[in-house]
Formats: structure tokens, C-alpha cells, sequence
């Protein structure tokens, strides 16, 4: 498996939860479109493991609390929820039949560190730790919609985008000048064509 290549530190449950993963989406995602059904057969490089390109740019700790703002399916959530179940994540989505399929994911998984919730961002009052999120919007409108969930102390804002960012970002500098923005681009991680032109963009 593409991940085992890249993260051989994993133990023996959280092995059979990635392994897992294809199958249940698979199920899912014949009622519930929440993956792209054309790519299907690429699922677990383009959604499991771009979501992993997060944890090669920082390491959550035990008893932190990460949001994943529009999660969609509980991309990038879920995979980090494996990753760190030391960790707690809530994973965010407006539209309720998506978080159905992510609450019935992480329940087949046995993660009890993910809570699922149907909500926009703007409607959560809690303050988390870091923030994640998979190309929702343009930079600038997301901080606006989302800056209010972060602790003051947080460790920041880890976002995955891809494609040429350089007019977002200088539209996200202007707007917030004081913010420290980092971009490590994930074919230095990953080897795989896919990554060519993805992104982790780290905002602190």
C-alpha cells in the first residue's frame, strides 16, 4: 500500500485502518457521492495520502484539538485521525449527507477521537489548536470565515491546494501582513506524479 511506503512507523491497528479505508468509501460512495466516481481507483493516493502530505509539515499532539473545516467525506480528518489517535478532530461540513457518511466511516474505524459535525464554520464557537482543510475556498475568504476557531497560542492553519497560488497568496498577504505563510509543496514529500503541483499551504 502507497502509504506503508511513506509512513513505515505505523503500528498493526492503525495499518488495518488505512487497509479498510478503499472498501468502506467504496460502499459509501455508491450511495453517497462524496468522492469523484471517474477517479475512484486512484482514492487512496489522491484522498488518503495527500491528506497524510499535512503530517509531513507538522506533528499534532496528544489531547489537541484539530478542526477540519469542510470536510467533505473527512478528507483530510480522517486519515489524520488515524494517524494521531492521541488526537482529537472535529471534521465540519454544511451538507449533512456527506457527515453521515463521515460519522459511519469513523464508527466502522473504531476512531473514537473523530467527532463528526453538520455545520458551517461560521456557526462553531469553539477554539482549536490548528485548523485544517482540502481546497474549500480562495485563501482570503476562508481566513475570513474561519480565524474566529483558532486559539490565540494555535499552531496555525494547514490547507491543501494545488495548481499556481501565487495570486491567493499575495492577496492573503495584503490582507493579513503579520501572518507567517509557508508553502511546502508535496512532491518534496511524495514521489507520485499526482503531487506534482499540490500544496501544503501553512499559515501561522
Amino acid at each position: 500500500m502507497v502509504i506503508f511506503k511513506y509512513f513505515n512507523q505505523l503500528n498493526e491497528r492503525q495499518q488495518q485502518q488505512f487497509k479498510q479505508l478503499y472498501k468502506l468509501y467504496e460502499e459509501w460512495n455508491s450511495q453517497i457521492n462524496v468522492v469523484s466516481r471517474k477517479h475512484f481507483e486512484n482514492f487512496i493516493e489522491q484522498h488518503v495520502l495527500h491528506s497524510l502530505a499535512i503530517a509531513k509539515t507538522v506533528t499534532f499532539l496528544p489531547n489537541q484539538r484539530i478542526i477540519d473545516v469542510g470536510t467533505g467525506g473527512g478528507f483530510p480528518g480522517i486519515p489524520l485521525a488515524i494517524l494521531f489517535p492521541e488526537t482529537y478532530f472535529t471534521l465540519c461540513d454544511s451538507i449533512g449527507k456527506k457527515i453521515k457518511v463521515v460519522t459511519a466511516v469513523a464508527e466502522a474505524l473504531e476512531l473514537s477521537n473523530v467527532e463528526a459535525v453538520n455545520a458551517r464554520s461560521e456557526q462553531i464557537n469553539d477554539k482549536y489548536d490548528a485548523m485544517v482543510s482540502r481546497a474549500v475556498t480562495r485563501f482570503t475568504p476562508f481566513m475570513q470565515m474561519t480565524k474566529h476557531l483558532l486559539k490565540t497560542e494555535s499552531m496555525g492553519i494547514f490547507y491543501l491546494k494545488g495548481g499556481d497560488l501565487d495570486e491567493e497568496i499575495s492577496e492573503l498577504k495584503n490582507e493579513y501582513p503579520k501572518k507567517n505563510i509557508i508553502l511546502h509543496p508535496i512532491k518534496n514529500m511524495f514521489e507520485e506524479e499526482f503531487f506534482e503541483t499540490k500544496y501544503v499551504v501553512e499559515v501561522g
